[in-house]
């Protein structure tokens, strides 16, 4: 069995205010699951929050009833019965991103769905599994508006996340390692993965060699002390000061 270390931190509201996190993280005798809920599209919705946490109940229901079970088909089925209990219709509903990682004797399966990456490590170094769809619509300056958001979202051409439309499991980015290779996974909310991405404090192995050292903590307190520094987004342009922070480190070496 690998030695898991999960760290959770709630960042703020867009409005500055602290608030419950809404990235969630579930750990599976051979899983890990995390999902990061989105800000709703209109503020009379359910929160992304409400949304994950009943989202990543039904993914661990499901891989505990089926532990081999694909990992796209179980996604389909959670969004699917989510939206089904709770009467939640496409393109008018909160979402969450996935992100999954799956072990037995011989592969690790990994799923990701929007911008909550999954990192391999092996000898031949970090294999970075990221669904950039998002990142690259907002780069390119086609999500500048709400509306915008509203029309790329689970659509042909533009980004894929988890809301209600079951179809969004086939788009997600997978990735499948044999078991002997891997020495360890990485699991991020983008409120780690920033650190990363955007702010440089550094790369994937340095997170690594950081939450080996001194603890997946460690790596939240990284990239919220390079916030702080910049408070009102100047250097990173950021809708929030600090976003919610989720790492899950899955360590076979230990």
């Amino acid at each position: 069995m690998p030695e898991i270390e999960v760290a959770e931190r709630a960042g703020v509201g867009a409005d500055g205010e602290p608030r419950p996190t809404e990235d969630y993280v579930a750990v599976l005798d051979n899983a890990v699951l995390l999902l990061d809920g989105a800000t709703s599209p209109r503020p009379d919705l359910p929160s992304g929050g409400w949304y994950a946490g009943l989202l990543i109940e039904r993914l661990e229901a499901g891989l505990r009833v089926e532990p081999d079970i694909d990992l796209a088909k179980l996604l389909a089925a959670a969004i699917s019965a989510v939206a089904r209990d709770h009467d939640l219709r496409p393109g008018n509903s909160p979402s969450s991103t996935v992100a999954m990682v799956r072990w037995g004797d011989d592969v690790v399966d990994g799923l990701v769905l929007a911008d909550s990456p999954i990192v391999a490590f092996s000898h031949r170094g970090p294999d970075v599994v990221a669904d950039d769809r998002l990142f690259s619509l907002r780069d390119s300056g086609k999500l500048r508006t709400g509306a915008d958001v509203r029309d790329q979202r689970n659509a042909e051409g533009g980004f894929w996340v988890a809301e209600a439309e079951p179809y969004a499991a086939a788009q997600a980015v997978r990735r499948t390692w044999s078991r002997n290779t891997v020495d360890a996974l990485l699991l991020a909310s983008d409120g780690v993965a920033i650190g990363v991405d955007e702010y440089h404090l550094f790369d994937w192995p340095a997170v690594l060699k950081l939450a080996r050292a001194e603890g997946t903590e460690s790596v939240l307190d990284a990239v919220r002390a390079a916030e702080k520094t910049d408070p009102h987004g100047d250097r990173w342009p950021r809708a929030k000061r600090h976003d919610d922070q989720a790492l899950a480190l899955v360590d076979f070496t230990r």
